[in-house]
């Protein structure tokens, strides 16, 4: 049995203190992102294992990579002695059923990246949504991010997108859905209640300048994302008899 989809990750995380801080504020999941296709690791793979072996057991790990081979994401995500995988790259379904088969215990997250100029209705838009329902038979969740044209980045882009893209995937595509891209305190509520996720991810939207993780911004953005979840299971109050 996997660990369950989580309502709270907050992905890249520089050492352990950073580690502990975001688990002491309240953080559901880490999502460490390494072997990637644009940015650079925050950490190497042997410094990402030792956090993961001190993570207090109602923290996930959660790998963030951009391999596409089932047997490379299954050893990367047994040397960091993760619980869940993200897969970000160009991954095919199939490829996901057999990291499933492998591991049924293993929390499988795909990500489906939405463009700058993508919108409901749209080609793509129906494209994406049939590749979520591609995957959902080998996938517990999905979680939504944000495309950098200027860079060609899919993920800590530090850009939102067409929240009504991601709302329609929470409703058809079968799985639960994490919404990311450019998240942070100002704007998590909003994008909670355009979206109606499952749960919220945040990366570069509580940093500092100097690229660590704020405490005051994480602790804000928990309170805010954990209200905002909480509201979407609240029954409407019925309207005057």
């Amino acid at each position: 049995m996997h660990p369950g989809v989580p309502r709270i990750q907050i992905a890249g995380v520089l050492d352990a203190a950073e580690a502990a801080m975001l688990a002491d504020a309240g953080a559901d999941a880490l999502g460490l992102p390494l072997r990637l296709a644009v940015h650079a690791e925050d950490l190497t793979e042997a410094r990402a294992a030792r956090i993961v072996a001190a993570l207090p057991d109602n923290v996930l790990a959660v790998c963030i990579t951009y391999l596409e081979d089932p047997d490379e994401i299954l050893g990367l995500v047994d040397a960091l002695g993760a619980h869940g995988v993200q897969l970000h790259g160009r991954v095919e379904p199939d490829a996901a059923r057999a990291v499933r088969i492998a591991r049924p215990d293993l929390l499988i997250i795909r990500s489906l990246v939405v463009g700058h100029s993508l919108a409901v209705g749209t080609a793509d838009a129906e494209a994406l949504l049939a590749e979520a329902r591609a995957f959902a038979p080998f996938a517990d969740a999905f979680l939504t991010d944000s495309f950098d044209p200027a860079t060609g980045a899919t993920g800590a882009t530090g850009r939102t997108h067409d929240w009504a893209v991601s709302a329609r995937l929470a409703r058809e595509a079968g799985r639960p859905l994490i919404l990311a891209g450019g998240l942070n305190p100002d704007n998590v509520s909003r994008a909670v209640a355009a979206a109606r996720p499952w749960g919220v991810d945040a990366h570069t939207g509580l940093e500092g300048p100097d690229g660590r993780k704020d405490p005051a911004l994480v602790r804000a953005f928990v309170a805010k994302a954990r209200q905002a979840l909480a509201a979407l299971s609240r029954p409407t109050c019925p309207g005057p008899a």
